[in-house]
């Protein structure tokens, strides 16, 4: 995507791939400025780890303790969380209306999810019930959120506890998780089953052909999004991040495909 944008915008540029270990991450980071980058994407598993080795993070990537971009400007190393403006802009797309006053049930409670939760509360949802695989890490999600929530109710709850009431209760579905990912655990029948025609159902796993959880919603007539959408988009704002150009996103999306 990155290298599609570049060309077409004619800029000098060049996005590679650089694996780092947990234990070279530091001395990666600081080597940035000296290499002459512009700017890096953060991936699993150093989100989190990455924060205490840069000069300031933004209020965003703060709150949901994951950076996904850094800007290298001059004498500093800016961390922010393009995940949460993808999540919206994804969102925002499919349904233009917005979703102020909704409820929304959020699978997962990582990085991913934290960036859905973060961008949830400013588009204003009344209710946001997260269900994860152990409970004491959904709940952990909810309680850093307490003060940021507002008039929003936050709960938490285990996967495996999860009710078909819940599932259909929730205006919004979102998987923030690796289910449904090829090669990996398939999305309960908890949640494949109560999918209704007034959903919106986002699913932030990405890949050629749409996830089972997706290909579901369309087939009940409910708003499906699948995360190709939201990684074209957090794409987008990371390169206007690095370049202060606008990303030609068609170009991107096009890439994507």
């Amino acid at each position: 995507m990155h290298n599609a944008a570049f060309a077409a915008l004619g800029l000098d540029m060049v996005y590679v791939a650089l694996p780092v270990s947990s234990a070279d991450l530091g001395d990666a980071v600081k080597g940035l400025s000296a290499l002459g980058f512009r700017g890096v994407n953060v991936t699993m598993p150093h989100k989190a780890a990455v924060i205490p080795f840069l000069t300031a993070v933004d209020e965003q990537a703060r709150l949901a303790d994951a950076v996904n971009t850094i800007v290298v400007e001059p004498g500093a190393l800016v961390g922010c969380n393009t995940d949460i403006g993808g999540f919206s802009r994804a969102l925002r797309e499919c349904v233009p209306e917005g979703v102020a006053g909704a409820s929304a049930l959020v699978i997962g409670a990582g990085g991913v999810a934290r960036a859905a939760v973060v961008a949830l509360l400013a588009e204003k949802v009344c209710a946001i019930t997260v269900a994860n695989r152990t409970a004491e890490k959904a709940g952990r999600l909810v309680r850093r959120f307490t003060g940021a929530a507002g008039t929003s109710r936050l709960d938490a709850c285990a996967l495996a506890g999860l009710t078909a009431e819940t599932v259909r209760n929730a205006d919004l579905v979102i998987n923030a998780t690796a289910l449904g990912m090829r090669g990996g655990s398939k999305v309960p029948v908890v949640l494949t089953d109560n999918i209704r025609k007034d959903h919106i159902v986002f699913d932030v796993v990405y890949r050629e052909r749409a996830t089972e959880l997706i290909e579901i919603a369309r087939a009940r007539q409910a708003r499906g999004i699948d995360g190709q959408a939201m990684l074209v988009w957090q794409a987008a704002l990371a390169f206007e991040r690095w370049t202060r150009c606008d990303a030609p996103v068609d170009v991107m999306r096009s890439a994507a495909r």
